[in-house]
């Protein structure tokens, strides 16, 4: 799959900012391939880049529209096939993360055909995976794991990822969804996967590598989430991690899209994972909590983040904020023993 850059970045009608977490991963980690956004009108929200029109967007250079957006099911909505067309008879290429294929749509499809246009359904793997085995693997491995869905676990791994390059470390991301396969160019986007296969596919994606060579593997879902904790546990075994990165939200009261289900605690986050973990490797260790701090000003962040590493013992932080700098400290220090 080779994708063409520059983007426009479609978040069509959202209102929620959660839901086109896809388009802020590239506006945040990749603007330099991106021209702008394009919404529709009740759109509510916004990466944060110029608003511009896909004719306009074709003019300064860009070649592809994505479609930014996550909603609940991955559905293609109906509201959005005209900007797609638009697009498409402007020459440009598609690319997807919904659960919906644009292959699949006749609309899309035929549009795409007339035009010369490629479609990109990047959410729907194309290689064929095994089931794991759970063998030792060379290397080392860093998994982001959270108390819910939508917490920070990929804007954590590329942070993470980041620092470690920045200080030294021989070290790679790997995307395990569709925003981290646009973000890195390559990946597996794990829940559509087929289930027995999970575990495998996490294998092949971080396979045995130099000794000293790190992947930070993107988490998905939560293993307290009862719509997605197939997915992370299946994602968990196969990683092998040697530490994790528990990653958690301030102010959440329930499971992202359940309001019946309370949120469980970091304690219990930790616990559940690393029980969890010990399947394939019985030494994996917390590395560290990284807390979204966004509904708080940093003053109470900090006494927050303070109070959570007394009482865990492992550096707190907010990778936004403050950066992940200790904790890459932490590592160079038991690297050093």
């Amino acid at each position: 799959m080779i994708l063409s850059p520059p983007y426009l970045l479609f978040i069509g009608d959202a209102t929620d900012l959660l839901s086109i977490k896809m388009a802020r991963g590239l506006a945040d980690w990749r603007p330099e391939l991106c021209v702008g956004e394009y919404r529709l009108d009740g759109c509510t929200v916004s990466t944060g880049l110029a608003h511009i029109e896909i004719e306009q967007a074709v003019k300064q250079g860009a070649k592809t529209l994505v479609l930014g957006l996550a909603n609940s099911g991955g559905i293609i909505k109906e509201a959005w096939l005209p900007a797609i067309m638009q697009a498409l008879d402007a020459g440009m290429d598609i690319v997807s993360g919904m659960h919906d294929k644009l292959s699949d749509i006749s609309s899309i499809k035929q549009r795409a055909d007339k035009n010369g246009c490629q479609l990109h359904d990047i959410r729907h793997p194309t290689a064929k995976f095994v089931t794991g085995t759970g063998e030792k693997r060379s290397g080392k491995r860093i998994l982001t794991v959270g108390t819910d869905c939508s917490v920070g676990k990929m804007y954590t791994s590329l942070a993470l990822e980041k620092a470690m390059d920045k200080a030294g470390f021989n070290v790679d991301f790997r995307a395990t969804g569709q925003s981290g396969i646009l973000i890195a160019g390559q990946g597996v986007a794990i829940d559509c996967v087929v289930s027995d296969f999970i575990a495998g596919a996490t294998e092949s994606l971080s396979p045995n590598n130099e000794a000293e060579h790190w992947d930070i593997i993107e988490g998905q879902g939560s293993l307290s989430h009862p719509a997605f904790a197939g997915v992370s546990l299946g994602l968990l075994h196969g990683s092998q991690p040697d530490y994790l990165v528990v990653c958690h939200a301030l102010n959440r009261v329930s499971m992202r899209g359940l309001p019946h289900c309370s949120q469980p605690s970091i304690a219990d986050t930790i616990s559940l994972n690393i029980q969890a973990a010990k399947l394939t490797n019985e030494k994996v260790q917390l590395l560290g909590i990284a807390v979204n701090t966004s509904a708080v000003d940093s003053e109470e962040a900090k006494q927050i983040c303070d109070k959570l590493e007394s009482e865990f013992g492992v550096p707190v932080f907010d990778p936004l904020r403050d950066g992940c700098e200790r904790v890459v400290q932490t590592l160079v220090s038991e690297s050093d023993q």
